[in-house]
């Protein structure tokens, strides 16, 4: 199988998806003139035109307005926020409109819109670039929320939100577009709410997802080496979270540790942790751990950037506590 980068991976998505289906247009900022911020749109302008390839201005209140707008009549919008800490300028268009639209209508309308928003940390682009915001998502009924950790997924997903008739939140971590892995040519579609079971272990249950996800797979080698075998659960979706997947890796490990790059408090952890403990308590033979950020602004300065990043070895002390 071939292999191409995240970012050229979400381009096919994209290409193929407006070949398939001509209600299927893009729009954001820089995204016809420039490529997207990170290159990648690059091309599709060419091939498509700039009737649905199309530059906005820097309104995100207006590019998600006027998404929704465009899915109500009938097309199917992907929507850019150049950067997902972007997403609090237009909270309203997303939380009460988009979110809750197809419910106040009593199911009579449909609001297909992708909202494609690049997260994390990445080489100092401090506080106001540089967040995970997933878990805000998470809270609000009505939204489905998915966040890849490689190329393959990235196609699959994001083709996928593409055809989902319900408003998709589409986070892709910065940090991964240059990455490279193995992309299936043609139709490849990852099914939304559906996690994936990475690494098969019996000794604890480690579920992650997009950048941390690696850095678990990292983690698992090194707790290889001390006799420890580690299953990591990569989430993929967030909301739904698929805790078929979880509950049926802690009826083998009985321990579990949740690692992602977003605050700790109030994450996406403490969720999975607190359905754990409410349904499936009998399951656990020690208490659940949460590895995330801590409860501060991403900082601008390297030096103390390095100290909210999870690392592997943060993950292998946190499973090797678990496994004693």
């Amino acid at each position: 199988m071939r292999e191409i980068s995240f970012s050229e991976a979400t381009l096919e998505a994209m290409a193929e998806e407006m070949e398939r289906d001509e209600r299927v247009f893009v729009m954001g900022e820089d995204i016809a003139r420039q490529g997207g911020i990170f290159g990648q749109f690059k091309g599709l302008p060419q091939k498509f035109g700039t009737d649905r390839v199309r530059d906005t201005p820097i309104s995100e209140t207006a590019i998600v307005g006027a998404g929704v707008g465009a899915a109500l009549a009938g097309m199917r919008p992907v929507v850019d926020m150049h950067f997902a800490d972007f997403i609090t300028v237009c909270m309203d268009e997303v939380v009460n409109q988009m979110a809750k639209i197809r419910y106040m209508f009593g199911g009579q309308c449909t609001v297909p819109v992708v909202l494609r928003a690049p997260d994390g940390i990445i080489r100092s682009a401090a506080a106001q670039h540089s967040q995970t915001l997933e878990s805000w998502f998470l809270h609000v009924p009505g939204l489905k929320v998915v966040i890849p950790s490689n190329p393959a997924d990235a196609k699959g997903l994001l083709k996928s939100a593409i055809r989902s008739d319900d408003p998709v939140l589409y986070f892709e971590h910065k940090a991964l577009f240059p990455t490279k892995g193995p992309v299936p040519e043609g139709e490849h579609l990852v099914p939304i709410g559906k996690a994936n079971i990475v690494r098969p272990g019996s000794d604890v249950t480690i579920v992650s997802y997009s950048m941390m996800l690696h850095r678990t797979v990292e983690a698992a080698a090194q707790l290889a080496e001390r006799g420890i075998e580690a299953e990591i659960i990569d989430l993929r979706t967030i909301s739904p979270i698929d805790f078929e997947t979880i509950n049926a890796s802690l009826a083998k490990t009985h321990r579990l540790l949740i690692v992602h790059e977003a605050v700790k408090t109030g994450g996406v952890g403490a969720e999975i942790a607190a359905r754990v403990a409410e349904e499936n308590l009998d399951l656990l033979d020690a208490p659940i751990v949460r590895l995330g950020a801590p409860y501060v602004p991403i900082p601008f300065s390297p030096n103390l950037e390095k100290f909210v990043k999870i690392t592997a070895d943060d993950v292998t002390l946190a499973a090797s506590k678990l496994c004693e």
